[in-house]
């Protein structure tokens, strides 16, 4: 205990990240803000009275904020910030026609909780995720390994969950990994994926991966088509609370992150998903996957495509 962490937004991706954090029991307090007037408050006076039923004493601060700054002394001192302010997407829309609109969100609550916590670790979950992580480094000033991003987790659970739904195995005998961007140039690699340690090429057929692999790509997109009125949060915010918990814990554990990469794999210079020991100080040390010549290859093609876009995001 004695950690703090704060949770930036309020909607169903917010309010379950916080409910996840706080019955993992292991902060002293878990702030959630928002704009909206009175729903964090709300939201965490109905967290705090179920923590007799759950048996957890963190203790869910809600905080009101604004454009100007108000509000945000609550969340002072914080260990860990997540942040998923932001607009979600919409049918039709890719993640990336988010761009603008969340990056004026993000640049804003990134200056007013950087005033307040200048030694926390910053997770970003707010689409496009790779361009946000980017901005959040950029309007923080905090080193780029205390800024990283939350996409390969969840594209990685996916992926997990429908090798198992292929195979009809249990979830936990399965074992994958999903680099690159958070999008069209996502990388899932099959050739360090398996199946009870049997290697999954072995088990599925070249063009069934590829299904797999492509379902993958579009795990989210199926979710925003199917719920029309918003986007996915229970498999989301779990991937950011784990992440959180490592940084809490100083775990050292291993994950795949957007994180800065600087000469691994052969890349320099992009914010870009990739495994990593996460723990105290954010991003301990990237940890290179072996990969194969054409998960290699699509890696650097998915560095440069988020390259460009994350110099547009300086702007703005």
């Amino acid at each position: 205990m004695g950690k703090k962490v704060t949770v930036v937004g309020a909607g169903f991706y917010g309010s379950t990240t916080a409910q996840r954090l706080a019955e993992y029991d292991i902060f002293d307090e878990v702030v959630l803000t928002d704009i909206v007037d009175g729903k964090p408050e709300g939201i965490a006076l109905d967290m705090n009275q179920s923590r007799t039923i759950e048996g957890f004493e963190t203790k869910v601060v809600g905080a009101t904020t604004d454009n100007d700054g108000n509000g945000y002394e609550k969340t002072a001192g914080s260990d860990v910030i997540v942040i998923t302010a932001g607009l979600p997407r919409k049918p039709g829309m890719s993640r990336m026609d988010l761009l603008e609109v969340n990056a004026k969100i993000v640049r804003g609550v990134t200056e007013n909780l950087v005033k307040h916590s200048p030694n926390a670790v910053i997770i970003v979950v707010s689409n496009p995720l790779d361009e946000m992580t980017a901005l959040a480094q950029l309007a923080s000033g905090f080193p780029k390994n205390r800024v990283l991003g939350q996409a390969g987790m969840l594209d990685t659970a996916r992926f997990t969950n429908f090798v198992a739904e292929e195979l009809q195995v249990p979830v936990k005998s399965v074992t994958t990994l999903t680099l690159g961007s958070h999008g069209d140039t996502m990388v899932p690699v099959p050739s360090q994926s398996s199946v009870d340690g049997k290697p999954l090429a072995d088990l599925l057929p070249a063009e069934k991966i590829d299904e797999l692999v492509e379902k993958t790509r579009n795990g989210g997109a199926e979710i925003v088509a199917l719920l029309k009125t918003g986007s996915a949060y229970y498999a989301p915010s779990a991937a950011a609370a784990r992440m959180a918990k490592a940084v809490a814990e100083d775990s050292g554990a291993v994950m795949p992150v957007c994180a800065w990469v600087d000469g691994e794999y052969g890349i320099s210079g992009v914010y870009l998903g990739v495994n990593a020991q996460i723990g105290a100080e954010g991003v301990k040390a990237i940890v290179e996957t072996p990969l194969t010549d054409t998960e290699l290859a699509n890696l650097k093609e998915a560095a440069e495509a988020v390259r460009t876009k994350q110099a547009d995001v300086a702007g703005l």
